[in-house]
């Protein structure tokens, strides 16, 4: 019971708003294109067990992964972790997502006793590995994929002792961004245990660590009592990964979702096993993907915080897809399967509530990243970005155009950023009409996206989905129409898979077509 409910509704607002003012000192403050102009970054604040406590609005495939990276960094790192340090942490297999996402976790004490934690997520765009940018199309062990930070101690007394990230600055072909990078995150770090004190000072830490634990209570009641009205329910689904792009096809995600006294149990038996390629996704991002389905569905009015999926059960073998064993690949599991965890799990939620459930989105991110020598500067670049495609529509409404869904939350790359950033020119951008499916109401359209290449040599990886498999529509609408990837020399069109990576000379173009959202609902008949 909530023993004040004025000074708990200010103090979550405030918990709300110091975790998107960190948001946004790390995004004005970061280097590289992609976080402070897609914004591929999240943050949050975290109680002193490392719990989530308030998030920003950010990136879903981050947010609901973090906690298992900050309570990683509270268990290995001990009585190292005191004030004025900060901890960094990649390790897919401690808590990371994929390697590029770098978190940075930093103690908040008060009169010698830890009170809470600030701690954001943001994506590098290098940190080593077989390709530029770390996402190839193609890799068979986590080692090809770059550079592994098992929970460390980077900050002391709140400066980097560069000397704790020498193996991460000579496996990066970027150095100076990933420095201004991490200093960003620094930043916002900062920002959250100022605002975080500030708070404590008007209200003292007592009453603020209170609020933590009401407001987790508070959220797993809601989450709770919007399940108990579908007690009873329950609904299956499986739907499939096109690739590993090492030679295994058709991969199935198969998800049983029951409601049973206001708590949810979803199980993954069925689910393939652990495959060779970098498809392959960490268990806190399969358990991230689960949380924002159930949050979109059933609690858009809920705080989101570690309350929230306190109520949901997810079973989930070891060595399958979704939580993979050391070493395997894992670039592409946190961004391509994390979405089709999404769809699978929709899927079977719409025998529970059909009326909620939309057809499914383009399911895919369509990572592209480019790299080689800048001949402005002579220094090497790593280029990387996500592209937008159809939402799928749901009763009532079509779906977007051309935006970034489900577990992306990013912004596409600027063409005024990208080509002063990059030696890189934008040929096209433009919605790629008639690709959602019909129905009563449409899906949304993809885009075409061309990028010409103007560095003597680059290299190019692609890991995308849906090329072959379409994007579902729902109550007899139509499937959306899957993507394309190809590169264009000298007028002549040369196909790519769905996960690849090439050497291009200068003067390549790289076409990439984003999938279609399917429709919902049967398509108009046309009177003759």
């Amino acid at each position: 019971m909530i023993e004040d409910p004025i000074t708990f509704e200010v103090l979550k607002n405030a918990l709300i708003s110091s975790a998107r003012e960190m948001s946004q000192a790390l995004r004005r403050t970061a280097f590289s294109p992609n976080i402070k102009e897609r914004r591929d970054c999240s943050c949050a604040i975290f109680d002193s067990d490392g719990k989530l406590v308030a998030q920003s609005k950010d990136i879903p495939v981050h947010l609901g992964a973090m906690p298992r990276s900050v309570r990683a960094c509270i268990e290995i790192l001990g009585d190292e972790f005191t004030q004025g340090t900060m901890a960094l942490v990649n390790d897919p297999y401690s808590g990371g997502s994929h390697l590029p996402d770098l978190t940075l976790v930093a103690p908040l004490y008060s009169k010698g006793e830890r009170v809470a934690f600030t701690a954001n997520r943001a994506h590098h765009a290098d940190i080593g590995g077989i390709s530029p940018g770390s996402m190839p199309g193609l890799s068979v062990s986590i080692h090809e994929e770059g550079i592994i930070i098992s929970p460390r101690i980077v900050v002391k007394e709140g400066l980097l002792h560069r000397e704790s990230i020498t193996d991460l600055l000579e496996a990066t072909r970027t150095p100076d961004e990933r420095l201004g990078d991490l200093s960003a995150q620094i930043a916002a770090n900062s920002v959250g245990m100022k605002r975080l004190t500030q708070v404590a000072d008007n209200y003292g830490w007592d009453v603020l660590q209170r609020t933590f634990g009401d407001l987790r209570q508070y959220s797993a009641q809601m989450m709770s009592s919007a399940l108990r009205n579908h007690n009873g329910k329950y609904g299956e689904f499986t739907d499939y990964m096109e690739s590993d792009g090492a030679g295994t096809w058709d991969i199935p995600i198969s998800v049983a979702v029951s409601i049973q006294d206001g708590r949810a149990s979803v199980d993954f038996t069925g689910t393939s096993h652990q495959v060779k390629g970098n498809i392959n996704c960490p268990l806190a991002s399969t358990l991230s993907a689960v949380y924002y389905v159930f949050i979109i569905i059933f609690g858009n009015d809920v705080p989101t915080n570690e309350g929230c999926w306190s109520v949901i059960d997810v079973d989930v073998e070891e060595k399958s897809l979704l939580n993979p064993r050391y070493p395997s690949p894992v670039s592409a599991g946190n961004v391509e399967t994390s979405q089709r965890i999404v769809d699978a799990t929709l899927g079977a939620l719409a025998s529970i509530v059909p009326d909620l459930i939309p057809a499914a989105s383009q399911g895919t991110m369509n990572n592209l990243t480019i790299g080689g020598i800048d001949p402005r500067t002579n220094k090497q670049f790593s280029f990387y970005e996500t592209i937008g495609g159809g939402a799928g529509a749901n009763r009532g409404s079509n779906g977007a155009s051309g935006i970034h869904t489900h577990m992306t939350n990013t912004l596409n790359t600027p063409i005024e950023s990208l080509e002063s950033e990059y030696p890189l020119r934008v040929r096209r951008y433009s919605i790629n009409r008639n690709t959602g499916g019909g129905g009563t109401w449409r899906g949304g359209d993809g885009i075409i996206r061309e990028i010409e290449l103007l560095a003597d040599t680059c290299t190019v990886s692609i890991q995308s989905e849906r090329r072959s498999l379409q994007p579902w529509g729902f109550v007899d609408g139509l499937n959306g129409k899957s993507g394309s990837n190809s590169i264009i020399y000298e007028g002549k069109i040369h196909p790519l898979q769905a996960k690849s990576t090439v050497v291009t000379p200068k003067g390549t173009v790289i076409r990439i077509e984003t999938p279609g959202g399917g429709g919902y609902g049967p398509p108009p008949t046309v009177e003759k």
